[in-house]
């Protein structure tokens, strides 16, 4: 059987790999660590401490973080280039969602490349309130005198262009939205999933304040795989995507009448 090439690596090269992971998600949390290099939490502990006793990286809470001022060449682009893929896709599913929203309405907006689109196809009648910690979508607010925006102040989260962290937390609690629009890294027939630890509170906060949750996915979603399990399929209201799920999913839908929205108007239970 071929051995694991991260699990047999070198330690320097294990270490390199996590600088490399930060840069692209900008947190790990230590058993996220452990998954990716394919060793024991106790190894990627060591290899962190290394790292941090080296100026290369910096605890935190539940993980580790690139210290202030670190090169975050390979972490600022990805937003970028997510929101330019698949956009025909993503723009569908926003069209439809904001099909459902009433131009009063006070709705929750996730950070991330498709529900962006949910913000940018509020038709211009629209004059209720925006909850957000998305910074694209905050400046595309700017631009909306006749919306009001709330922005949910934290700690800037690069690679998804949003803000997370407990003042974000705080601030969102103290709010109360008729629906929230969750974005997605990923889904399976368990649940959904985010890309990073340090997203997970912000989104299970915006649906705690919910009346109702729908999630926005493009069909790529149910074949992207990714680390942090946020809540399972009984915690949504309904699905927005471009395209009928996959078997296991939509038995996983009707089995805890998740309601399925299409861009074409089809919907089930």
């Amino acid at each position: 059987m071929p051995q694991d090439p991260l699990k047999y690596r070198a330690a320097p090269a294990r270490r390199d790999e996590v600088v490399d992971a930060l840069r692209e998600t900008g947190f790990l949390s230590i058993a996220d660590a452990a998954a990716r290099l394919g060793v024991s939490e106790m190894t990627a502990r060591r290899d962190i401490r290394r790292l941090a006793a080296e100026g290369k990286v910096m605890a935190v809470r539940g993980g580790v973080v690139l210290p202030a001022g670190a090169p975050r060449d390979r972490a600022a682009p990805a937003y970028t280039s997510r929101s330019t893929a698949d956009v025909e896709q993503k723009r569908a599913v926003g069209r439809a969602a904001a099909d459902c929203v009433r131009d009063d309405d006070v709705i929750a907006v996730d950070a991330g490349t498709t529900a962006y689109q949910l913000a940018a196809a509020l038709p211009d009648t629209f004059h209720g309130t925006v909850v957000t910690h998305s910074v694209p979508v905050i400046d595309l607010l700017m631009d909306r005198p006749g919306a009001r925006g709330i922005a949910l102040g934290g700690d800037l989260f690069a690679p998804s262009r949003a803000l997370v962290g407990s003042l974000t937390v705080d601030t969102a609690r103290r709010l109360k939205v008729r629906t929230c629009y969750l974005g997605a890294a990923g889904v399976d027939e368990r649940g959904i999933y985010a890309a990073a630890d340090v997203e997970r509170q912000v989104k299970e906060t915006l649906m705690d304040i919910a009346e109702r949750v729908v999630l926005l996915i493009g069909h790529t979603k149910f074949t992207t795989t990714a680390p942090v399990l946020l809540c399972g399929w009984d915690r949504l209201d309904a699905v927005v995507t471009d395209a009928e799920p996959p078997p296991a999913v939509r038995r996983r839908l009707a089995a805890e009448h998740v309601r399925l929205v299409l861009p074409d108007g089809e919907a089930g239970d």
